[in-house]
């Protein structure tokens, strides 16, 4: 019987996916609800079949960031840098997921089972359906909030758009149900009733500084409430006394662990696992995808962000723009190495330390977070990727009660100084940052002022870094209000001009970057290095020259050049996107925001 209801929801979802209209109109199916909803077996197949989680996939999410440069066709690139409408931009507006949801919500009381357990799953769909319509309201702000199944000749299938406050306040409700009603115990790869608070926490931050940032709403003066929720949410958690940092006390290690684990159940920091397993054809290997020039390389912007290793700016050093990758990489908190490749690390199965491709369109630097440096196909295909970490519960908090002007030292120490003694850097001291904020991260969030200023540009830069490349980033930038930042295209590592380069930290030359007027010798003319290896070489100009390498200044040097294509973000228009333009179409009730048509 458990086979066959299996293939009962997968054929109700596989049809639900259908786009007969423009909302999708929900298939009329053969298989009746009070035929299937009818034991707390079938709530459990109904619901666990509606999981949704981030995997792999995340740790390429910062492209849309100033966390990297990319040669991918980006959303958000393309709208800065081309004319986008309602005809150019036609994704998003999909509602399957949600009608599979409202499906079981409509049914569910069917079946019959405890109270308890009834509730448990009722309160898992409204979780998924608060994720659901998150979604949308990051994207459009103002959607239509629907809360049952619709069919062909419904009128709500005609409606206008709710009000962004309308649809976030049933978001929290959603959210409080099942804050309330799913279980602390439940199997492996399923959401508990912490990875629901944590998402509550993350939703409540979002919209609170949102609010408070975005005056185009007029709804600031209802932040503090949603900032409020942040904080109760991300103190239950800290509260129950269940999760922790992890640490073993290795500093140059205990970081990476998290992003290149075969196995993180049972981790204290992890609140659910996306868990892999290539034996179960549950395959995470995405080594070719993060790893070196694919699309996407780190950006020098997100280099200059991590702290000396005492906890000092790096971007308070003399001429700290013309430091080279060796030099860059010296004395830094120790998370910039176990993020990117760094001078002197090995890629197996090699035994020399790796050097690095300088390709046109990239920044030279190359992303070791979520890549399993291992040959081992099983290994590299079986890494686990974490949904939810307590890290960000922890600066969730910390962010909030900043904003809401309650943080005390007391408050760091619990929150940002755990992450940062895992990693080996000084504490953050509240008083200090607030009485010297750090121009480097001023000059990025002009928006921001008052007596925290400081501490909350450290709690930014420590979100930046924490989080770096698991998909914050861009949503971080949005709700700050900080769009102008993605105007700024991307760069990579400096040279200061033409000539030979350590790229390995040993002292000895391993590159030479030639006039793009050169040629570049063939077999043993190639000159070597005094290890007696061949340099390699790499013609070097400006991005418009037919050249390996571009630099700011050609072979007068500067930083790698990615894209010369002026980048404008228009605001507020471009935080947010336009209906698609057939969906207005053939239902004029829905309305275009600010300026988009």
């Amino acid at each position: 019987m458990k086979k066959i209801y299996i293939i009962i929801i997968g054929s109700l979802f596989t049809l639900s996916s259908c786009q007969e209209d423009f909302m999708d109109r929900y298939p009329q199916t053969s298989v009746a609800p009070e035929e299937f909803f009818k034991t707390e077996e079938d709530l459990g197949l109904y619901v666990n079949g509606l999981i949704a989680m981030p995997g792999m996939g995340n740790y390429l999410a910062d492209q849309s960031s100033d966390n990297m440069a990319t040669t991918g066709a980006i959303e958000i690139k393309n709208i800065m840098t081309g004319t986008p409408s309602s005809q150019t931009i036609t994704g998003g507006w999909n509602w399957a997921r949600l009608r599979n949801i409202n499906y079981f919500l409509d049914n569910y009381q069917k079946a019959t089972a405890s109270d308890e357990a009834i509730a448990h799953y009722v309160g898992l769909a409204r979780y998924y359906r608060a994720q659901f319509y998150l979604g949308m309201v990051q994207r459009y702000s103002n959607v239509p909030w629907f809360d049952k199944t619709l069919n062909p000749g419904d009128e709500d299938l005609y409606k206008t758009q709710d009000s962004r406050e309308f649809v976030m306040s049933k978001i929290l409700e959603d959210l409080e149900f099942a804050a309330e009603k799913v279980r602390e115990s439940v199997p492996s790869g399923t959401p508990s009733v912490w990875a629901v608070k944590a998402f509550y926490a993350r939703v409540a931050l979002y919209e609170g500084t949102y609010r408070k940032y975005h005056t185009e709403l007029g709804l600031q003066a209802t932040s503090n409430e949603f900032l409020k929720i942040a904080v109760k949410q991300a103190s239950d958690l800290m509260n129950s006394g269940k999760f922790s940092i992890y640490t073993t006390g290795n500093p140059s290690r205990d970081y990476a662990t998290l992003f290149n684990s075969t196995n993180l159940i049972g981790n204290p920091e992890v609140l659910l696992v996306n868990a892999y397993d290539v034996n179960k054809d549950r395959s995470s290997d995405n080594n070719t995808g993060i790893f070196g020039d694919y699309e996407q390389s780190p950006s020098r912007d997100l280099v200059l962000s991590y702290l000396m290793k005492d906890g000092t700016p790096f971007t308070d050093q003399n001429n700290f723009k013309a430091k080279g990758f060796v030099e860059e990489f010296k004395d830094r908190d120790p998370r910039l190495m176990q993020t990117l490749v760094y001078p002197g690390w090995i890629r197996v199965p090699n035994t020399t330390p790796y050097i690095q491709s300088l390709n046109k369109n990239f920044t030279g630097y190359h992303q070791l977070k979520g890549y399993k440096n291992s040959v081992d196909n099983v290994e590299r295909a079986s890494v686990d990727f974490p949904v939810y970490r307590y890290a960000e519960t922890l600066l969730t908090l910390a962010e909030a009660k900043a904003e809401l002007g309650e943080l005390s030292q007391t408050d760091l120490d619990a929150t940002v100084n755990l992450l940062r003694t895992r990693a080996g850097m000084p504490a953050l001291i509240m008083a200090t940052a607030n009485g010297k904020p750090d121009v480097f991260q001023a000059s990025k969030y002009l928006n921001l002022s008052g007596p925290n200023q400081g501490v909350l540009l450290e709690i930014r830069r420590e979100r930046r870094i924490e989080l770096a490349m698991e998909g914050f980033r861009y949503d971080d930038l949005m709700r700050w209000n900080a769009g102008k930042l993605l105007e700024v295209i991307p760069q990579g590592m400096y040279f200061p001009g033409l000539g030979k380069y350590d790229m390995t930290g040993d002292g000895i030359e391993d590159i030479i970057l030639i006039d793009k007027s050169s040629s570049i010798p063939v077999g043993a003319d190639k000159e070597k290095n005094s290890l007696g290896v061949q340099l390699i070489y790499y013609k070097a100009g400006t991005i418009n020259d037919n050249v390996d390498v571009y630099l700011e200044n050609g072979d007068k040097g500067g930083n790698m050049v990615t894209e010369n294509k002026a980048r404008n973000f228009e605001e507020p228009k471009y935080y947010y996107r336009p209906v698609p333009f057939q969906q207005v179409t053939l239902n004029p009730n829905l309305n275009q925001i600010f300026g988009w048509q």
